[in-house]
C-alpha cells in the first residue's frame, strides 16, 4: 500500500508539473518579447569604440612576418603549418639573465610575486582585475575580465547549489570545477603579468614590454602592447587582441586536453549545463546609489541583467566571437557600462548569485527552499520569501584552493589562422538577459523536481 500511495502521489506531482508547462511556455514567450523591449532601452545611448584600423594593419604586417619566420625556423627553412603538439617555444624566454638590468630583475621578481599572490582563487583574481581597471581605465579588457571572472565564480558555486547538486554526480562536479578553475587560473596567469608590465611601465616612465617573453607571453601580444604604449586610444584593438590571446592560450592547455575533453566537455552530464545557465554570461546592472533592494517592484522585482548566451564553448572561434560581442556590449552602450560599474563597485564578489538577485537566491542554507516543488514555486512569483529561496553558496564555503600540474610552456601563435578575428567588434542587439536567466532557472528547477520525484 505504501508503494502504491507513493506512486500515486508521484503521479499527481508529475501531472501538476506537466500542467504548468503551458504557463511556463507562455511566460517564456512574453519574456522574450519583454527582453527585446528592455534591450532597446539599454541601447538608447550607443558609444563609439574608436576602432583604429591603421593600427590593426600595421600590426598585422608584423604578425604575418613573425608567423612566417617562426614556421621557417621550425621546419628547417621550409614554411608550413605545424601541429599543436609541435608549437615552437616562446622566443626570448630563455634570454640570458646577464642581458637584463638589475632594475629589470627586480621588476620580474616583483611581478611574479604579485601574480602568485593574486592567483590564489577566483575571488582574488576577480578582485585584482577590478582594482587594476580602477587604476588604469584605459585598459578596457581588465573590466571585461572582471565581469567574466565573476561569472566563472557563479558557475563554480552552481555545482554545489540547491538545484544543481542533486542533478550531477560528485565525480563530474569535481572535474567540471577543476575545468572552470583551471581556465580561470590560466587566463589570469597569462594576462595579469601583461597588465602589471603596463602598470610598471607607467610608473617608471619607460616601456617594460621587452620583458613579456620572460612570463612566457605569446609573441602575438608584443606588437599590441608596444602600439598601446605609444597610443593609449587603441584600447579596443588591444582588448580584441587579449581576447584572441587568452582563448587561444587555454585552447591547447585545457580545452583540447584529453582528460578534460573526455571527462568534462564530451561527458553526457555536460548536456545538462547547455540547458542550464552555465552558458549565460551575465552583467548585473546596479544603481548610482548602490541600492540592493528590489528593482521595479510592479513589473519585475529583480535586478536587471545584460549579457549573452555563449554557444559552442568547445570552438575557440565561437569563444572569441562571444568575447568580442561582450566587449562591444559593455563598452558600446553607455547605460550598460554605467550599470556594470555601479554593480561592480558596490558588490563584493564571493561567488554567490545572491549578489545580484538576493530576492531569489541566498547563500544561507536556512533561508533556502527544500523539497521537490522548486519549479512550481518559481512559477508562482518572481521572488521568493525567506526559507523559500534558491541556495547559491559562497565560493570559499564549498570549494578550496587546488594545486595543479605544471603548465605546458609553448607559444600558440605559429600560424595566421586567428588573425581573421582582428576586426571591429559589433554591438549585439538583444542584450537583456533578465527574462532568459529567469526562464533558465525554471527549466533547471523542473529537471530538479523530476529527479527528486523519480
Amino acid at each position: 500500500m505504501g508503494d502504491s500511495h507513493g506512486f500515486k502521489a508521484g503521479t499527481r506531482h508529475l501531472w501538476s508539473r506537466l500542467a504548468s508547462l503551458p504557463r511556463a511556455a507562455g511566460a517564456a514567450l512574453s519574456g522574450f518579447t519583454a527582453a527585446w523591449l528592455d534591450s532597446s532601452e539599454l541601447r538608447r545611448s550607443p558609444q563609439d569604440l574608436h576602432w583604429n584600423e591603421s593600427a590593426v594593419q600595421s600590426i598585422l604586417e608584423i604578425l604575418n612576418k613573425t608567423a612566417a619566420i617562426r614556421r621557417m625556423e621550425h621546419t628547417g627553412g621550409h614554411p608550413g603549418p605545424t601541429g599543436a603538439s609541435h608549437i615552437p617555444p616562446i622566443q626570448g624566454s630563455a634570454q640570458a639573465s646577464s642581458e637584463l638590468s638589475s632594475r629589470d630583475h627586480l621588476l620580474l621578481q616583483r611581478i611574479r610575486e604579485n601574480v602568485q599572490d593574486a592567483n590564489k582563487s577566483n575571488i582574488t583574481r576577480t578582485r585584482a582585475y577590478l582594482q587594476f581597471y580602477e587604476a588604469f581605465p584605459e585598459v578596457h579588457w581588465a573590466l571585461l575580465a572582471h565581469m567574466v571572472s565573476r561569472n566563472a565564480g557563479w558557475n563554480m558555486t552552481d555545482l554545489k547549489s540547491g538545484l544543481m547538486s542533486d542533478l550531477v554526480k560528485e565525480p563530474f562536479k569535481d572535474r567540471l570545477y577543476r575545468f572552470l578553475e583551471r581556465c580561470n587560473a590560466l587566463i589570469f596567469q597569462d594576462a595579469y603579468p601583461q597588465l602589471l608590465l603596463y602598470q610598471y611601465s607607467r610608473e617608471q616612465g619607460r616601456s617594460c614590454f621587452h620583458l613579456l617573453p620572460h612570463f612566457h607571453i605569446s609573441s602575438f601580444m608584443t606588437p599590441f602592447w608596444e602600439r598601446f604604449w605609444l597610443d593609449r586610444s587603441s584600447s579596443p584593438v588591444l582588448t580584441v587582441a587579449l581576447i584572441i590571446n587568452e582563448q587561444s592560450y587555454i585552447e591547447g592547455r585545457v580545452v583540447q586536453n584529453p582528460m578534460f575533453r573526455q571527462n568534462v566537455l564530451d561527458h553526457p552530464s555536460m548536456k545538462l549545463f547547455d540547458i542550464d545557465r552555465l552558458n549565460q554570461v551575465l552583467f548585473p546592472l546596479g544603481s548610482p546609489n548602490c541600492r540592493h533592494d528590489l528593482f521595479r517592484e510592479s513589473i519585475l522585482p529583480l535586478r536587471p541583467l545584460a549579457g549573452l548566451t555563449m554557444r559552442q564553448f568547445k570552438d575557440v572561434a565561437a569563444r572569441i566571437r562571444t568575447g568580442k560581442a561582450l566587449y562591444a556590449m559593455l563598452f558600446g552602450y553607455k547605460d550598460i557600462y554605467e550599470g556594470v560599474m555601479h554593480f561592480a563597485r558596490c558588490t563584493a564578489h564571493h561567488g554567490s548569485r545572491s549578489e545580484y538577485w538576493p530576492a531569489l537566491f541566498t547563500s544561507r542554507k536556512q533561508a533556502a527552499m527544500a523539497g521537490e516543488d522548486a519549479s512550481l514555486e518559481l512559477l508562482e512569483s518572481e521572488w521568493r520569501t525567506y526559507g523559500h529561496r534558491l541556495y547559491s553558496p559562497r565560493l570559499e564555503d564549498v570549494w578550496y584552493d587546488n594545486e595543479y600540474e605544471p603548465i605546458p610552456r609553448y607559444d600558440w601563435f605559429q600560424s595566421t589562422e586567428r588573425l581573421s578575428h582582428l576586426k571591429r567588434p559589433s554591438r549585439p542587439l538583444l542584450v537583456d538577459m533578465t527574462h532568459a536567466h529567469r526562464f533558465a532557472l525554471e527549466r533547471i528547477a523542473f529537471a530538479h523536481d523530476a529527479e527528486e520525484q523519480f
